[in-house]
């Protein structure tokens, strides 16, 4: 069941941006992370990545599965999960702003350097995690994607769950 064309042009966009993201956001990781070796960082092993980019990967598979399989379509909401959706992307990148160099996919700990407190990171202590959820529960709705909302926010639980005790546990001890 192909969707209508601009429902069709909407996602292969919106798929197209999301791994470019991604991949983008990869090779920052990298660029920080050779820093951050040099500066005697501690990179957790334990924080879940593998399952977390299963889960990254998974996505944009199931909803483009979702919508052209199962004929998941755009609602009369969709403006307002575009805005949410936006809203995400926003938080995201003050997010990644706000860690500057020491941004990374991994947890990563410099000793003896505070945690930052500044700009999201004032009132969330996950700022970049509350920019996922609602970015995977806007994008899906988006596209009328409920099944694949619903599927993909409870494994993000999960990953979240261990990731953020791992997190909590390597920065604020």
């Amino acid at each position: 069941m192909m969707p209508p064309a601009p429902v069709a042009a909407a996602l292969v966009a919106f798929a197209a941006y999301v791994v470019v993201q991604r991949f983008a956001e990869l090779a920052i990781s990298a660029r920080n992370g050779r820093r951050l070796a040099a500066q005697g960082a501690c990179f957790r092993s334990d924080d879940g990545f593998r399952f977390i980019v299963v889960l990254h990967v998974l996505f944009p598979l199931a909803l483009i599965a979702e919508v052209t399989l199962l004929g998941a379509r755009p609602g009369p909401a969709w403006p307002g999960w575009l805005g949410l959706w936006l809203g995400a992307q926003v938080l995201r990148l003050a997010a990644v702003r706000a860690l500057g160099p020491r941004w990374h996919v991994r947890v990563v700990t410099l000793p003896g350097v505070a945690p930052v407190r500044h700009g999201p990171y004032r009132l969330l202590r996950h700022p970049n995690y509350v920019a996922v959820v609602v970015e995977f529960v806007a994008s899906a709705m988006l596209f009328g994607a409920w099944r694949t909302m619903i599927a993909i926010s409870l494994l993000n639980a999960v990953a979240l769950a261990r990731r953020i005790r791992v997190e909590n546990e390597a920065v604020y001890g």
